[in-house]
């Protein structure tokens, strides 16, 4: 398979197709070898063939199309075979413009490359391509299928400023500086920067100076034959030849590329299986170990270590990951040094821009972000993300939870993004704290439990944070509720209604209770109070506060009933209360029922009965000494109606009760009505649960009331539909 070599520069004028034309020559003529020079400078097609004294008749478009018409482009050929898109020169080198004219550059069709180049590998011993001077389609897709990039520069402040930007527009690119060298052009220049400061300023090696030597070259090119030949004397072709040699003499200058199913790494398989093994504390490797993904595993174990070691990331201020800024610089020159890793560790470059792309970004997500977990909180249907071990992500997706393929490159490495997690907001989670709840910048929840408490390894779990909250319109069209519970609700808030909103973890509480506290109006003041900020108003005048943990050293803990006790000082409106989990819950009661009215809350139960339960068992076990009928009595007085959500079996969310508290049914019984359930008719085919909401005919007690406060509602919504 041919060696392919391009040969760009950013700045004109600095001998790049001279260069091209000679080193392709040089090749035949001195080293023997079958060489076909290509002209991909669309921009200034011709000059190349100028210099040859040619004039070609077909070009790079006429292989295009013969690509699309044959198979046999594919397997090698049994004989040197001509083909009319090549044109044969009188130097015994074959030629190919990518196009004749100029305007035929649209017509270029860049994802052939990949193909024209398999073909010609089939053909040639080296192929040498003029790629022109800027980042176009078809110069990338030639990057990505060649094993040495020749860069030209001349010894001037310009081309070497401009050199510097081409080499940080290739690490962008993914292109290993071990694949590009400097051929230095015009080197004994008397207005030329010295050899040392061009070292000092360009961190790649300089593989060949050039003599300039205008007059002769100058002739030479007016001929249109080749320096090399014309005058192989001169200081200049004998470091053309000089170069091609190397070329043929030192096969590591180029760097193999292959598609990531062929990749391997440098050392013998047993080397590597064992290395991998024993970092994870297996006695015996299993026997997929020699499996493909096992091998990108461990290349990227190999090259992430590297990576904290250059960079020193272990020792780098945690506030570093909290900056935009600084994080995005870091980020920057880890990808670059990511796009060096990955072939010194190889031994190969990579052909797919998207996989270079995508190992590229998996391994600085494991150094600088949250690893394998970065693309799932980045995906808005992903409502859960849960990290059992290092092996094991699942996420809810739509209501069901599924297993991911993505894993962490080790269990230290699911320890460091918790730790990534936590340490910006004050928090650490080692073996004396092994238990974290925390949040993510965007409000999502996080909990975390490590060894020696989690007995398979650091687990991970994430509720994740909606951008935009929830619109009515998007509820009732997934069904979470209809029409006439929205009327319902809608003027229950209006004349402030005590209302607690319950059900499991997962049914869709605080989105419901979000969305219903849009209803509350703009001219009262509204305070809600969270462990986690999750609620979004659209009010204006609304205060968020928010709980605290206590600190590392266990100190400056504010609890949700720390916050509602300073919040009745705070002259609220409407107090909205994220979820009540124990003795806020009395705080919130007493509240209810001293002028407090139209608060909402949310509440883990099982259904509307279980509600009362859960209240009484969370009243009594914050020791509080109350009998249970004033504890009742409580309740009875201060709770107007319960909303029950759950999440059902085909992963839907809906509310599935709406009871009325209607009050004491005797000293010890708190009485519930139901007005509006859900009623599950049957499964599709598709395991969708079918159903409907009902009325069940109840009239809520304040009705009169709501028609008193100028809140009309129309009595047919409670006409029994069972």
């Amino acid at each position: 398979m041919a060696k392919t070599i391009a040969v760009f520069s950013t700045k004109g004028g600095v001998g790049k197709t001279l260069i091209s034309t000679n080193l392709a020559v040089s090749l035949v003529k001195d080293q023997f070898k079958r060489v076909c020079l290509v002209d991909f400078d669309l921009q200034l097609p011709g000059d190349m063939a100028r210099m040859l004294n040619i004039n070609p008749e077909k070009s790079a478009l006429d292989l295009f199309a013969y690509l699309k018409r044959t198979t046999s482009a594919l397997t090698p050929p049994t004989s040197q075979k001509r083909y009319d898109f090549i044109t044969k020169t009188s130097f015994g080198l074959d030629f190919l413009p990518g196009v004749l004219k100029p305007q035929q550059a649209n017509n270029f069709e860049a994802d052939k490359i990949k193909e024209a180049f398999n073909f010609l590998g089939n053909h040639y011993d080296y192929i040498i391509v003029d790629v022109g001077k800027s980042f176009s389609e078809s110069f990338v897709a030639t990057l990505n299928q060649c094993n040495l990039v020749l860069l030209v520069v001349t010894p001037d402040i310009l081309s070497i400023y401009q050199t510097r930007w081409a080499l940080d527009t290739l690490q962008y690119l993914q292109i290993p500086l071990s694949m590009v060298k400097i051929v230095l052009n015009r080197a004994e220049s008397i207005s030329s920067i010295s050899l040392d400061e061009i070292k000092a300023k360009l961190p790649i090696e300089i593989i060949t100076s050039l003599s300039s030597e205008g007059k002769v070259i100058g002739l030479a090119v007016n001929c249109g034959i080749p320096v090399v030949l014309d005058n192989p004397r001169i200081k200049f072709s004998q470091g053309i030849s000089k170069l091609s040699a190397q070329l043929v003499s030192d096969p590591k200058i180029f760097i193999e590329h292959k598609d990531v199913e062929q990749l391997k790494l440098k050392e013998t398989e047993a080397e590597k299986v064992d290395d991998f093994w024993v970092k994870f504390g297996l006695a015996e490797p299993p026997v997929s170990a020699h499996v493909e993904e096992e091998e990108i595993l461990i290349l990227k174990r190999r090259i992430h270590s590297r990576l904290i070691e250059k960079l020193n990331i272990k020792k780098l201020d945690m506030k570093v990951f909290s900056d935009p800024v600084k994080k995005k610089e870091l980020k920057n020159k880890a990808e670059m040094l990511i796009s060096n890793l990955l072939v010194e560790e190889s031994g190969v470059f990579i052909s797919s821009p998207e996989v270079r792309k995508k190992l590229v970004k998996e391994i600085t997500d494991e150094a600088l972000g949250f690893g394998p977990l970065e693309d799932l909180l980045a995906d808005p249907e992903i409502t859960d993300i849960m990290v059992n071990n290092k092996d094991e992500i699942y996420i809810e997706r739509r209501g069901k939870l599924e297993p991911t393929n993505k894993k962490f490159i080790s269990n230290d490495q699911v320890k460091i993004v918790i730790e990534r997690i936590i340490a910006p907001i004050g928090r650490r989670i080692d073996e004396s704290v092994p238990m974290v709840d925390a949040r993510l910048p965007d409000g999502s929840r996080v909990n975390s439990i490590i060894p020696p408490l989690s007995l398979g390894g650091p687990t991970l779990t994430i509720r994740k944070f909606r951008k935009e909250r929830f619109k009515v319109e998007e509820l009732i069209g997934l069904k979470t509720f209809n029409a006439n519970i929205l009327e319902f609700i809608q003027a229950c808030v209006l004349t402030r209604k005590n209302i607690i909103v319950s059900g499991g973890t997962g049914s869709g509480k605080t989105t419901i209770l979000n969305v219903f506290s849009g209803f509350i109006p703009n001219d009262e003041r509204i305070i809600t109070i969270e462990d986690a900020a999750e609620l979004k108003l659209h009010q204006a005048h609304w205060l968020r506060l928010e709980s605290r943990s206590a600190n590392i050293e266990g100190k400056g803990q504010i609890t949700i009933r720390d916050l509602f006790r300073n919040t009745l000082r705070m002259r609220p409106d409407r107090i909205i209360i994220g979820e009540c989990r124990g003795i806020e819950t009395l705080d919130m009661l007493q509240a209810m029922n001293t002028g407090h009215d139209g608060s909402m809350t949310t509440i883990h139960a099982n259904s509307t009965h279980d509600v009362l339960s859960r209240l009484d068992s969370m009243i009594l076990m914050s020791g509080i000494e109350l009998p249970i009928r004033a504890i009742r009595e409580m309740i009875a007085s201060a709770i107007d109606v319960i909303i029950h959500t759950a999440r059902l079996p085909d992963g839907t969310r809906k509310i599935v009760e709406i009871a009325e508290v209607v009050g004491m049914r005797d000293e010890l019984h708190v009485e519930l009505q139901n007005i509006f359930i859900f009623r599950q008719s049957g499964i599709d085919a598709q395991h969708n649960i079918i159903g409907d909401f009902h009325a069940t005919g109840y009239m809520p007690s304040f009705i009169d009331e709501m028609k008193r406060k100028g809140v009309p509602l129309s009595e047919e919504i409670f006409r029994s539909s069972l």
